[in-house]
């Protein structure tokens, strides 16, 4: 019964589950592709679903093979029981045809000499009659079993066309072709999840408190192109006058305050914008407009670049102040650097830079001030930009740097502790890691993706 039944379920859907999941692109086949790209936390998924049995149910050819199937059951219950009776009965016909056989010899014998032995025989005849009366109704009983079985064969001979019929429709999405779907389905999602790299900021959510340490000011990240089993977090208190970079194993050392490694850097950094990026240390040199990058595993200056006419030590700041006049960032396009200049009026700036040689390879000019900014962030090519570092912060300004547009937008967030100082997006995490008055702190975002498939025209 469970081979049949496996036959009802031959339809799955390809479901990405997050934001708009009624949004249908490019169905094949029965899948339905849908946009979007986020789970409960905001995190990209996909995942296969096939439908529960009790929704298989509601379709009318799997609810006439149930029914029919549960009949069947049932028939074979009733001939059990029929069999069983007939085994009972048949105790009463053996009987029955040893009493038939004694009164053939007793009424031989009534013919041979009726008038001697009439009374007595008479009397036993009597007997004997009296005897076989409760098998009238056993006989009658057989002539009822006997239509039975004829009814249950008919039926059978019809629910056995109509099974045949069925199999047949259903034939093509027997076990072995739903298997073969599966494995194309899998394919489908790999490189889907693959076109699930960039979208849309949709919502911001949390945050979640990893740690509370350190003074107001200061940054901590991760390397958004660290392998899945590199969990290393870098830590960096204070805006300025320092040069100490504590490096943690894993998340969880870093929450028990257990540093695996610490780095003296050549020279004090300037402001908390800083980025970890392929394993090397990003950030802005003090009281320079000198970006440095510093190699962790040889412990050296790999290359250091000035920003041209960018405006440094306060002169362009956030909100806050905190020498966060040039921000450096990363997304999954690439690494970005962000700041302002006398030549734009003070307005923020945007290039795109080599990682390597932190040659400028592109620039592009907002008309946002960078002292009305409270921080900014990088998605997808995008720059999204806060109205202020306060309680009631939201993200307000977007600016594309692939159509070279921007708009107003309200995303509001929630400002837990009352001042950010640091705030930038990991690629990796799909996560925005911020410094909260003291508290290292993760945001989630959601994205809103719009996917395109093969099946597109």
């Amino acid at each position: 019964m469970r081979l049949l039944l496996s036959v009802l379920y031959p339809l799955l859907s390809l479901t990405l589950f997050g934001l708009y999941p009624s949004m249908t692109i490019g169905p094949k086949e029965g899948w339905q592709v849908y946009s979007s790209a986020q789970d409960a936390d905001g995190r990209c998924i996909c995942t296969v679903v096939a439908p529960e049995q009790s929704l298989c149910s509601r379709d009318a050819k799997s609810r006439q093979l149930r029914q029919l199937l549960e009949k069947v059951q049932n028939m074979s219950q009733s001939i059990e029981v029929l069999n069983l009776r007939t085994q009972r009965d048949f105790q009463y016909v053996i009987k029955m045809e040893n009493q038939m056989k004694g009164l053939r010899t007793k009424f031989r014998q009534v013919d041979d000499d009726r008038k001697s032995v009439m009374a007595k025989n008479f009397q036993e005849l009597k007997d004997k009659m009296d005897e076989l009366k409760p098998l009238i109704p056993v006989l009658e009983q057989y002539k009822m079993d006997a239509a039975l079985i004829s009814q249950f064969k008919e039926e059978i001979r019809n629910l056995s066309v109509v099974l045949t019929g069925i199999q047949e429709e259903l034939g093509a999405y027997d076990y072995d072709e739903l298997y073969k779907r599966v494995l194309r389905l899998d394919s489908r999602l790999r490189s889907c999840m693959g076109k699930l790299t960039c979208g849309k900021l949709m919502k911001i959510t949390g945050p979640v408190t990893i740690k509370t340490s350190g003074t107001r000011f200061g940054a901590w990240m991760t390397d958004p192109l660290a392998t899945t089993r590199n969990n290393r977090v870098w830590y960096m208190d204070s805006y300025t006058n320092s040069k100490i970079v504590r490096e943690f194993k894993t998340i969880e050392d870093f929450v028990s305050g257990v540093v695996s490694r610490t780095y003296s850097l050549p020279f004090k950094w300037e402001g908390t914008n800083h980025m970890v990026y392929n394993g090397s240390l990003y950030y802005n040199k003090y009281q320079s407009n000198i970006i440095v990058k510093y190699s962790f595993e040889t412990g050296t200056v790999l290359a250091q670049r000035a920003l041209e006419f960018a405006g440094f030590h306060n002169m362009y700041p956030y909100t806050w102040g905190g020498y966060s006049d040039i921000d450096v960032m990363a997304d999954e396009l690439g690494m970005w650097v962000v700041y302002a200049t006398n030549q734009n009026a003070g307005n923020v700036v945007i290039s795109q830079i080599d990682p390597d040689t932190l040659q400028v390879l592109k620039t592009w000019y907002t008309e946002y001030s960078k002292r009305n900014a409270g921080e900014s962030f990088m998605i997808c090519g995008t720059l999204y930009i806060t109205n202020s570092h306060l309680s009631g912060a939201k993200v307000y300004y977007a600016y594309s740097t692939k159509t070279s547009t921007y708009e107003y937008i309200d995303i509001p967030f929630h400002n837990q502790y009352f001042h950010i100082s640091m705030l930038d997006y990991n690629a990796r995490e799909r996560a925005l890691y911020a410094w909260n008055n003291g508290h290292q702190v993760i945001f989630n975002v959601t994205l809103f993706h719009v996917i395109k498939t093969d099946d597109d025209s």
